[in-house]
């Protein structure tokens, strides 16, 4: 039963998504922010397409274009890019950059699905490093309405391609499509992720007082691996984390952060709220003892955008914050705070299964009797487990047919 369950079709877990917010790949880093600013989302995808001569020249509707998605890029992208010596000295020459450069590179890191692949598949892909799944959600007609609302966003290409729609499949998805069936992979959900093995030890650090420049390799590749970066103490004990997921949905004036405060720092820079405006002015004093001038005025022109813009747009709460806490950069949202979530080597699987999508956590900390961190679990080794069932239930000799 849980085998036939793993080859259900992956056009289930699509209904009620919406539809990708495309850029084309020739767009520039500074587009790519507008586009995530105007589109509210935590990612915008990148598209390539070849457009046949035909259409070009004679403008022929029977002539398709054939377009493929390369990559997403989010806020976390910009941030580690603009968070790079040479374009700090420079970001607004650094933001003119083609995005399609600073996409993770690699065949296998988009992969598109056919609506009718399985849920194995998509596993597979996801377990042999791909990052985004594109499956195919819906066809339409056009209308003229739509066609001269589509025409108004010059720098986005069409939410359609060739009369189709797409969606992102993300390990979250699956990861929640699986829960709600939990019952069909009985008894395994209630083993420890000890007994299962599936406790990362290879993890990810950084000292409190540390430079947060320090970790920004570490937070690109935990970005890349979807899971944090643990914030620790001289005793290597967690305090924090710094998330990607809590990047996603703050703005780019975080790089500065990243370049001037420590890792302890940053965590209050980015946390639920935003910004205390004197954490702030610490980060343009510094900057300009860096001789960073061209970032201060980064920083002042988005807080100047930020408070021209309505109440609406800053998320802060008076009942996580506190009154004392002035918020000044707009993009910060109500995404959950630094606060690390953790769990047991004795921790259920399907306990650390709902405290990560309770949390919109892509990894839980593992902690000992000690409270001293040993590991993390990600969604990554979640799916390894389900995608070992298919493998014991394989019958000896016969080949894997998932994927063709």
């Amino acid at each position: 039963m849980a085998v036939s369950f793993l080859n259900r079709e992956v056009s289930d877990l699509c209904l009620g998504k919406p539809a990708l917010k495309p850029i084309p790949a020739k767009a520039t880093v500074s587009e790519a922010l507008t586009a995530l600013k105007k589109s509210g989302e935590t990612h915008v995808s990148v598209w390539s397409c070849d457009h046949p001569k035909k259409v070009l020249e004679e403008g022929d509707a029977g002539a398709e274009s054939v377009c493929r998605c390369v990559g997403k890029i989010s806020m976390v992208d910009v941030i580690c890019f603009l968070s790079k010596e040479d374009n700090l000295v420079n970001p607004s020459k650094a933001l003119e950059t083609p995005v399609a450069q600073i996409l993770p590179k690699g065949d296998s890191i988009v992969r598109h699905l056919d609506p009718n692949s399985s849920l194995l598949e998509a596993i597979d892909y996801i377990l042999e490093g791909a990052q985004n799944l594109v499956i195919p959600i819906q066809n339409y007609r056009s209308t003229p309405s739509r066609k001269r609302l589509l025409s108004k966003a010059s720098s986005l290409l069409p939410t359609n391609h060739n009369g189709v729609e797409y969606c992102w499949l993300t390990q979250e998805d699956i990861v929640r499509f699986l829960l709600n069936s939990i019952g069909v992979f009985s008894p395994m959900p209630t083993f420890s992720i000890d007994s299962l093995n599936i406790i990362n030890h290879d993890i990810m650090t950084v000292r409190y007082h540390d430079p947060a420049i320090s970790s920004l390799d570490a937070i690109t590749l935990a970005h890349i691996e979807q899971s944090s970066v643990a914030v620790v103490d001289e005793d290597n004990r967690l305090i924090g984390e710094i998330s990607p997921f809590t990047l996603a949905y703050c703005d780019e004036t975080v790089a500065a952060a990243i370049a001037t405060l420590s890792a302890g720092d940053l965590m209050a820079y980015i946390d639920y709220g935003g910004p205390a405006e004197d954490l702030v002015e610490l980060v343009k004093t510094r900057l300009q003892d860096k001789k960073l001038e061209a970032m201060v005025e980064l920083i002042d022109e988005e807080f100047s955008l930020s408070s021209s813009s309505s109440s609406a747009s800053s998320c802060s709460s008076d009942d996580e914050s506190g009154s004392s806490r002035n918020t000044v950069l707009g993009r910060f949202s109500s995404a959950r705070r630094s606060e690390a979530i953790t769990c047991y080597p004795w921790s259920s699987l399907v306990a650390v299964m709902i405290q990560a999508l309770a949390h919109r956590a892509n990894s839980i900390w593992v902690m000992d009797a000690d409270n001293n961190l040993i590991g993390v679990v990600t969604f990554k080794g979640i799916l390894e487990v389900f995608r070992s069932i298919a493998n014991a239930r394989r019958k000896p000799g016969r080949e894997n047919t998932s994927k063709q």
